[in-house]
């Protein structure tokens, strides 16, 4: 059937309508992922359009896939941390979602007391164990959306679950279905989909999915789960790796709307980041991600730095107030204690600090020359040098300055009598066998020695 698509506005044929492809044995598709070697890119060249919603935003999940990976936080901590991405996510609700365990008694007192503070955004979901208790248990609390685990890959289907993909899907079908009974909206999280068989069991389960929810009348969202963080940002990369293909697939071949389709990724490539960019600009409506990447292996998307990807995309904040990232980071560090990375971006001790002395002299004459943005408005974090035997003296020039917080008109320069004294105590230190930097009490000690001789 052609005709006039409302979208193109051109005339179009309906795509193909994939049907389940119940096979006997598993795809585990070991030309692309042999196991004793590295996982293959392989390229089809088949190119789809960018589709970039009108609006898409962010979507928590410290509480759930971030805090498995820790300690359990107390639900004090959660609360606080709750506030805090509250305040990020600014009135226009740009973190748009966060999401609980349910299943301790501490889990469902963190989640009521965030509940208590009555914020539209974010809003309070859950992941559960898919079955009718747990359905009644996250009703009752009064969670409107809660996600349901609906593995996708064969690896899972047949080697975890042991089950055929129709019984897998038939299996998952009568569970949403009893969500939707208990008056709740899924959220189907189909896990491990970037080694899936995409037209032979994902796009068919995602038709279901659809159908469903127009019969109901009940929204479901689609999970894209990298579980593994196998996805592909690149154009033309072939199924089932490619994020533009697995986005554009949904909502071209199922017709799941943007606003219905999330991103969760994983960093075991280092593809963490980019992975979610391209989940939006090619349709999906949220990326999920977690405060500085912490979650399952080697973590899952930062949202701080999807904070800063929005800003890039939109050409603005949209009243998120991206300071909260330092306050939420010095938090970590000093109530919980998690060791932030040094030179973690955006938040890492270091991330804005030099220790070379060439770049310090730039700093000098301008910051913008050595910092990446105004650090000292946009997160709270001055932008800072490291004293160590390659400072040279305008590091230490500028350290003073900062420390001091000296104006245009007050400034120490690099060739001040205290500052050439400091560089010769410094250069017999490190002669001597020093080889860590310079602390900021040893630092004005020996300003407090030579700053009046």
């Amino acid at each position: 059937m052609i005709e006039l698509s409302k979208k193109s506005n051109v005339l179009e044929q309906d795509p193909y309508k994939y049907t389940l492809q119940d096979v006997k044995e598993p795809n585990l598709f070991r030309e692309i992922f042999p196991y004793t070697e590295i996982p293959k890119v392989p390229f089809n060249f088949r190119r789809v359009p960018m589709e970039t919603p009108e609006q898409f935003f962010i979507t928590d999940t410290s509480f759930r896939d971030g805090m498995q990976s820790m300690a359990p936080y107390s639900p004090k901590q959660i609360l606080d941390i709750y506030d805090m991405i509250h305040r990020l996510g600014g009135k226009k609700g740009i973190i748009r979602q966060t999401e609980f365990f349910v299943y301790s008694e501490k889990d469902r007192t963190a989640l009521e007391k965030c509940l208590e503070r009555g914020y539209e955004f974010p809003a309070c979901t859950t992941w559960i164990r898919a079955n009718k208790n747990d359905f009644k248990l996250v009703k009752d609390i009064g969670v409107k959306e809660t996600g349901i685990l609906v593995s996708c890959s064969d690896y899972h289907i047949f080697k975890k679950l042991g089950m055929t993909r129709s019984q897998a899907m038939n299996h998952y079908l009568s569970i949403i279905n009893d969500a939707m009974a208990a008056g709740l909206r899924p959220r189907c999280h189909l896990e491990d989909i970037t080694r899936a068989d995409f037209y032979g069991f994902v796009v068919p389960f995602a038709n279901a999915l659809m159908d469903m929810s127009k019969e109901a009348n009940i929204p479901v969202k689609i999970r894209a789960c990298d579980t593994m963080g196998y996805g592909i940002p690149y154009p033309g990369a072939a199924l089932p790796r490619s994020v533009p293909g697995i986005i554009y697939g949904l909502k071209h071949y199922s017709d799941v709307p943007s606003e219905m389709i999330e991103w969760h990724g994983h960093n075991d490539f280092y593809k963490g980041v980019v992975n979610a960019s391209t989940a939006w600009l090619y349709g999906a409506g949220s990326v999920n991600c977690s405060l500085f990447g912490i979650g399952e292996r080697t973590g899952n998307v930062p949202l701080e730095a999807m904070v800063f990807e929005y800003a890039s995309l939109r050409g603005t904040l949209d009243d998120m107030d991206p300071t909260i990232i330092t306050e939420l980071a010095e938090y970590f560090e000093k109530e919980i204690g998690y060791k932030i990375p040094r030179m973690t971006p955006f938040v890492g001790k270091h991330f804005n600090a030099t220790r070379a002395g060439i770049h310090a002299d730039g700093l000098l004459k301008d910051e913008e020359i050595y910092n990446i943005f105004d650090t000292k408005t946009i997160l709270n974090r001055p932008v800072s040098v490291e004293i160590s035997n390659a400072s040279g003296t305008a590091g230490i020039a500028y350290w003073l300055n900062v420390y001091f917080n000296r104006t245009e008109d007050n400034l120490i320069h690099k060739k001040s009598p205290v500052v050439i004294k400091i560089k010769k105590a410094l250069d017999d230190i490190y002669e001597g066998g020093r080889q860590t930097v310079m602390s900021e009490t040893e630092i004005i000690a020996l300003y407090k020695q030579y700053k009046d001789e």
